[in-house]
């Protein structure tokens, strides 16, 4: 098995949500995810922590020592510890082992005889205790070294990416310059405190051509992915460039351009600015807990999954402080939470009653009523919660947990996804 496995064994035996496990040892459940899929390998820190928990060794952890023995009515699993000292356990181990040993013995023949087994024996537990210290001190070596190594991989990966993206910067300045149509330009977002509301975005723009012939028509546009191009003039301005204002409506992919139509009919475009996730920072984000509970689900002996009830809930995201949106950002009007299979509903969440014992006043929470069934080709379909989220002006975005994926007979997250993309266009419900 692998640490991922390991670990998704232990906190399976342990009942423990990949939440409540984020919890006990300090980490977020993304962290606790990407270990179980083996994206990611725990901290030296992280794995002692993990085998304290799990009453293993971190060895056993690491897939380098056996797996732990089953602990004996009254006692209970003690984790490793420090390299130079046996646990409580591992001595009672050693003496069972003796214990069983001297009772196997014949009974000596005389007292010299008895004390040189008994001199034997306990030659033979120092000698085994002194092998169990040279173990541990061995073990904690090698997950030195790993964390090195890890840290090194990182280190280096870090560099190139530098590079990589220096590189990159280099050569887009160089094609700019050597592609562009303008001398100078800049193309800046006007916020507003009715862009939400209105759902329209307004752009001040600015063009300076590099050599301007009398009777070019200069103009602006903007493409915000609708399928309709929006144009104004450009008005001249003293630095002998030209200027203008530009709105539309608000999505999440806009391009600002320039435009320069000769007298002779040549018409030459310069994308200028390209703005993203323009319409998603003005919605109220949601984030979904409770997902990891279709982990390990397997389909029945007619190939359909039939799921048990399960409760989860939505809390307000990461960019629910308007003050982090360029254009401010809107209330939460309702959501809903479903469950979709390739982006297609197949059941809504009810929403339900805190569990008790819960005091967030943040949450909602929804429950999926026991018996949900479907099919799910292998490898190929993918399987999310997902919350649609309407605001006060009647605006709607989808935020999504991690996609699950049908593989090696049961259900897994995916390794790679992307949950980026909140346009309701895209999902069916």
């Amino acid at each position: 098995m692998t640490i991922g496995q390991r670990i998704a064994q232990k906190r399976r035996e342990l009942s423990l949500s990949q939440e409540a496990l984020g919890q006990e040892v300090g980490v977020s459940r993304q962290s606790i995810y990407k270990w179980e899929s083996d994206a990611a390998v725990p901290e030296i820190g992280k794995l002692i922590a993990l085998s304290r928990l799990f009453g293993v060794s971190v060895g056993w952890l690491l897939g380098v020592e056996e797996p732990p023995q089953a602990a004996t009515p009254g006692e209970t699993a003690v984790p490793e510890t420090a390299p130079e000292e046996l646990t409580e356990t591992q001595l009672r181990m050693v003496e069972r082992i003796v214990e069983r040993y001297t009772a196997a013995l014949p009974k000596p023949p005389s007292p010299r005889r008895r004390r040189w087994n008994q001199f034997g024996i306990t030659a033979g537990v120092l000698c085994l205790g002194a092998v169990l210290i040279s173990l541990f001190g061995r073990l904690d070596m090698l997950n030195l070294q790993y964390n090195d190594l890890q840290n090194d991989l990182a280190q280096v990966e870090s560099s190139v990416n530098i590079q990589m993206g220096s590189a990159t910067g280099r050569i887009e300045d160089i094609l700019k310059a050597q592609n562009s149509l303008t001398a100078d330009y800049s193309a800046e977002l006007i916020p507003t405190a009715s862009s939400a509301e209105e759902n329209q975005v307004v752009f001040s723009v600015h063009a300076v051509p590099k050599s301007y012939t009398e009777g070019t028509e200069v103009k602006f546009s903007v493409d915000n992915g609708t399928g309709a191009t929006i144009y104004t003039p450009g008005v001249a301005a003293p630095d002998g460039g030209f200027t203008g204002t530009l709105s539309c409506q608000l999505t999440d992919s806009i391009a600002v351009s320039v435009v320069f139509e000769t007298p002779d009919g040549t018409r030459s475009t310069q994308l200028l600015e390209r703005f993203d996730g323009l319409y998603s920072s003005t919605m109220p984000e949601v984030q979904i807990y409770g997902g990891e509970q279709l982990l390990w689900q397997q389909p029945n002996v007619s190939g359909r999954f039939a799921l048990p009830e399960l409760i989860l809930s939505t809390w307000p995201g990461s960019t629910a402080s308007a003050a982090d949106a360029p254009l401010g950002q809107s209330e939460i009007s309702s959501v809903q939470l479903g469950l979709f299979l390739n982006r297609s509903l197949l059941a809504w969440l009810e929403p339900c009653d805190a569990p008790e014992g819960t005091t967030n006043t943040d949450a909602r929470y929804f429950r999926l009523d026991e018996g949900t069934s479907f099919a799910m080709a292998e490898e190929t379909d993918e399987l999310v919660f997902a919350a649609v989220v309407t605001d006060e002006y009647g605006r709607q975005a989808v935020y999504s947990d991690i996609p699950y994926v049908f593989s090696g007979g049961e259900l897994g997250w995916l390794s790679i996804s992307d949950i980026s993309d909140h346009d309701p266009a895209n999902w069916k419900f």
